[in-house]
């Protein structure tokens, strides 16, 4: 039987036995299988010619992670669409600071930010002096205090007001709801948490968005390894990672059948012995996702990954460069996850002598199979 996304709590029923308790062999089958079929083009003829596949075995199961995994991605899922509609509020309260001609936006990077929020909550609160809250700059803030005055200099309409207070009530509500996930988030990780990981070095700069329990603690003893320890990858990336996929990857065969699956492989079109495309397919897993902004992250660091993706940079556009760099990044979580194997940086410095070192033998190479021989030049003082 062929099911689609919309099947899965009848699949998940029929798997546990169903409503009358009977063992049921179902199972969702990949759609890429199901289309590659050729003929059977009608619907009458496709359900036979799949029943016939299924009984002798023929069509591969989609991989699902085991239950522990779905209830904690679950969750987490709630948490990042709790997220994603409060950045929407966040905008939708900037749209009415600006229709009220307060550039706000203007002097401060975030208006969500200690600055920000105290200017925010006044305003709502019923103070309209500049003077007064331009007091309410924090010491961080490059604008000056003038600057934020005349960004606040504006007409107070009423309907405007009114919507201001609207969102940042629903702002702190959301707010609210993701405290309730990271507090079910904590509560699911204990009994999962059976590995003792001793954490090495310190950890990533919280951000806005990081959970306010010890995730990373938490995250270290179900995977058995500190993922946060390779480069771009903060907690919240993580437990991304680590809710759609699970410290288990048994499932797949190698690292090659994984980083196909994340949709990170280059593609293979091929007729007549000639590549026609080896672009990678689109996808909307998580974890390439993940694995992208992480990869997006390195431009600036510095370390051994960072120079990597800027050496790809440097030789391609940075959409290719990042998938590259996402893909490089999927293999260091695969082996860490299957081998318990601790990341250790290099360091900027190392990688970029290796490079060298490799330019300088390719060099080698190219002139003795053209009988020239390379001799370094004498270092003057």
């Amino acid at each position: 039987m062929r099911l689609s996304a919309a099947d899965t709590p009848y699949l998940l029923n029929a798997r546990d036995g169903g409503a009358a308790g009977r063992s049921q062999s179902l199972h969702r089958s990949i759609a890429t299988d199901e289309l590659n079929v050729a003929g059977r083009k009608s619907d009458v003829q496709d359900c036979q010619w799949l029943q016939k596949l299924m009984s002798l075995g023929l069509l591969r199961a989609a991989w699902r992670p085991g239950d522990e995994v779905c209830v904690v991605r679950a969750v987490v899922r709630q948490r990042e669409v709790l997220l994603t509609e409060q950045a929407d509020w966040v905008q939708r309260m900037q749209k009415a600071l600006v229709q009220m001609n307060l550039q706000l936006t203007e002097v401060l990077t975030d208006v969500m930010g200690m600055t920000g929020q105290a200017i925010v909550r006044a305003i709502v609160a019923g103070e309209r002096d500049p003077k007064v809250l331009a007091r309410h700059r924090n010491g961080r803030v490059k604008a000056s205090a003038a600057d934020i005055e005349r960004a606040l200099t504006g007409n107070w309409r009423e309907e405007h007001l009114f919507v201001l207070g609207q969102a940042l009530a629903m702002v702190d509500s959301l707010a609210q709801r993701v405290l309730e996930c990271d507090a079910k988030i904590e509560a699911l990780l204990v009994p999962l948490g059976c590995h003792e990981v001793e954490l090495s070095g310190p950890g990533k700069r919280r951000g806005k968005n990081t959970p306010q329990f010890d995730a990373r603690t938490a995250l270290a003893r179900w995977a058995g390894v500190d993922l946060t320890r390779i480069n771009g990858l903060a907690v919240t990336t993580v437990m991304t990672i680590l809710s759609e996929i699970g410290p288990d990857l048994s499932r797949f065969a190698n690292v090659k059948h994984f980083c196909s699956w994340l949709g990170l492989c280059p593609g293979t079109k091929v007729s007549g012995g000639k590549v026609l495309s080896a672009r990678t397919r689109r996808s909307t897993n998580r974890v390439r996702q993940a694995l992208k902004l992480a990869a997006m992250s390195l431009s600036r660091n510095d370390s051994a990954l960072g120079a990597f993706y800027r050496r790809l940079c440097s030789r391609m556009d940075k959409p290719r460069a990042n998938t590259a760099v996402a893909h490089k990044l999927a293999r260091m979580v695969y082996f860490m996850l299957t081998r318990g194997e601790a990341f250790v940086d290099q360091g900027q410095q190392h990688y970029e002598e290796q490079q060298r070192q490799r330019s300088i033998d390719a060099l080698r190479r190219r002139a003795t199979a053209l009988g020239f021989q390379i001799t370094p030049a004498a270092q003057t003082p």
